[in-house]
C-alpha cells in the first residue's frame, strides 16, 4: 500500500513545468464490480484481467465470497471467479463500506437467494438512499425493508425473484435500473424493467451494464427508451476484459490542460465506453470552457471539471447534478464550499447548480487552505488539480482515494509532483 494512503494529510507543491509522461489506469470501477456479480451469477469459471483493486471492489468480492463464491486474484489487475451459478445466504450481514455499486446490485441480486441477508456499510453509506430500489422489489413481492430509506438493507430472498413488469424510479441514480436488470435474468419467468418517468441518473451506466449482460449470456431487449426486457437465462461464465476507468482519466486530463502538459494514457479518450469521458470535450476547451455545463450524463467528472473551471477565464455553471448530493457525499456543497475556502465566493450554490465564478489569476497564489475531502476520493483527487497551480492547499484525509484509484498520488509523483 502507498504510503501517502497512511497519512492523514498531504500538500502537493505546485509545478512550474509542464506534467509529461505515460501513466497506467487502474481499471473501471463501474465495469469491475458488474462483472464480479455476474461472474458470481454464472455457472463455471470467469476470469476478469485489467480489473480495478480497490476498495469498492474489495468489499464486493468479500461480500461474494460470503455468499458461497470463490474470487481468486491471481494478479494486480485480474480475478477469477468460480461459481455454481447462484448465490446462498450469507451467515452473517454483508458490510460494503462505502461501495455504492456493491449496495445497489447486490439488494437486487439477493432476491434470488434462500433465505435473510443483511447489507451494511459504514456511517457514510447509512445516508445514501436506496429506497426506490426497495420500493420495487417490495412491489414484487419480496420481503425487503432499510432503515430510514437507507441502508442497512434486510432481504428475504425467496429463492429466485418472481418475473414480471418491475418499475423503478431511476432520478436519483442509475444504479438502481442497473441492479433489477442484472438480477431479472435470473427469475423465473422474463421481467420488464421500466422507468417511472423520464428521469434517469447517468443513462450511459445503463449501456455498460447491458453491454457485460449481453457478454455473460443474457438476452436483453430494449422495448422503448425507458423499458428493457430481460429472458430468464441466467448467466454463463466467460473470459471478460475491463476497460480502463475513464473517471481516474479525466484527473489526467486536467492535469495536462492546466499545466500544458502531454500525459500518454495509452487509450484514446473516444474508446472509452463509460460516460465520464464526454468530459474530454470539456476539458480541451480550457480555458475557455463553455458558460454552462449539464453534468447529468457525466456526473462523476463534474468535480473534476469544478476545479479545473476555478482556472477558466469566465464563469462556468453547472446544472443537472442535484444526485450529486447522494454520492459519498454531498458534493455540490462539497464543491462550493472547499473552493470558497481558497477564495470566498470561488463556488456557489443555487439551487442544485453549482456556479464557479473562475478566476485565471489564482495561479501561482500562496492561499494556505486546509482542504475537507468528506471520505470522498472525488474530492480529494479533484481538489489536488487546483494544489498544482495554487501554493499551501493541504489535502486531508488523502487515504480516501482507496476507494477507487489507490495509486492516484504515486501516479502524480511519477510525473512529477512533489508533496510535503
Amino acid at each position: 500500500m502507498s504510503d501517502f494512503l497512511q497519512r492523514t494529510s498531504l500538500t502537493p507543491i505546485p509545478v512550474q513545468h509542464p506534467l509529461r509522461g505515460r501513466l497506467t489506469l487502474p481499471g473501471s470501477k463501474s465495469i469491475t464490480n458488474r462483472a464480479l456479480l455476474l461472474a458470481a451469477l454464472a455457472r463455471g469459471t470467469s476470469r476478469l484481467s485489467g480489473a480495478l483493486k480497490s476498495a469498492d471492489t474489495h468489499w464486493m468480492a468479500q461480500a461474494l465470497r460470503a455468499m458461497g463464491v470463490t474470487v481468486e486474484e491471481p494478479s494486480a489487475d485480474s480475478f477469477v471467479v468460480h461459481s455454481e451459478g447462484r448465490l446462498v445466504a450469507a451467515q452473517e450481514p454483508l458490510f460494503l463500506g462505502n461501495a455504492g455499486t456493491a449496495m445497489r446490485f447486490l439488494t437486487a441480486a439477493v432476491a434470488n437467494v434462500e433465505g435473510q441477508v443483511v447489507l451494511d456499510g459504514d456511517e457514510h453509506m447509512r445516508k445514501r438512499p436506496i429506497e426506490p430500489l426497495v420500493q420495487a422489489l417490495r412491489a414484487l413481492g419480496l420481503e425487503i425493508s432499510a432503515s430510514g430509506a437507507c441502508p442497512p438493507v434486510t432481504v428475504q430472498g425467496a429463492g429466485c425473484l418472481r418475473g414480471g413488469r418491475i418499475e423503478i424510479d431511476g432520478g436519483l441514480s442509475s444504479q438502481y435500473v442497473s441492479a433489477l436488470l442484472m438480477a431479472a435474468a435470473c427469475a423465473e419467468g422474463p421481467c420488464e424493467v421500466a422507468l417511472l418517468g423520464s428521469e434517469i441518473g447517468a443513462r450511459g451506466y445503463i449501456d455498460l451494464t447491458l453491454a457485460a449482460m449481453r457478454a455473460f449470456g443474457a438476452e436483453v431487449e430494449q422495448l422503448d427508451a425507458a423499458t428493457w426486457r430481460i429472458l430468464p437465462t441466467g448467466y454463463r461464465a466467460c473470459d471478460f476484459v475491463i476497460e480502463p476507468d475513464a473517471s481516474a482519466a479525466t484527473y489526467l486530463w486536467a492535469a495536462e490542460a492546466l499545466t500544458g502538459g502531454a500525459i500518454d494514457l495509452g487509450v484514446p479518450a473516444d474508446a472509452f465506453i463509460q460516460p465520464d469521458a464526454r468530459a474530454k470535450a470539456v476539458i480541451d476547451a480550457f480555458p475557455e470552457m463553455p458558460a454552462v455545463i449539464d453534468g447529468s450524463q457525466m456526473q462523476d467528472a463534474i468535480p473534476t471539471l469544478a476545479v479545473l473551471a476555478a482556472f477558466n477565464r469566465t464563469p462556468v455553471r453547472f446544472t443537472g447534478i442535484a444526485n450529486l448530493r447522494v454520492k459519498e457525499c454531498d458534493r455540490v456543497a462539497a464543491l462550493a464550499t472547499e473552493l470558497s475556502r481558497i477564495r470566498p465566493g470561488l463556488g456557489i450554490e443555487e439551487g442544485d447548480d453549482l456556479l464557479v465564478a473562475s478566476d485565471p489569476s489564482l495561479v501561482g497564489q500562496h492561499l494556505p487552505a486546509r482542504i475537507e475531502t468528506y471520505a470522498d476520493h472525488r474530492i480529494a483527487m479533484s481538489f489536488a488539480l487546483a494544489a498544482l497551480k495554487i501554493e499551501g492547499l493541504e489535502i486531508l484525509d488523502p487515504g480516501c482515494v482507496a476507494k477507487t484509484y489507490p495509486g492516484y498520488w504515486d501516479a502524480l509523483q511519477a510525473l512529477g509532483v512533489r508533496y510535503r
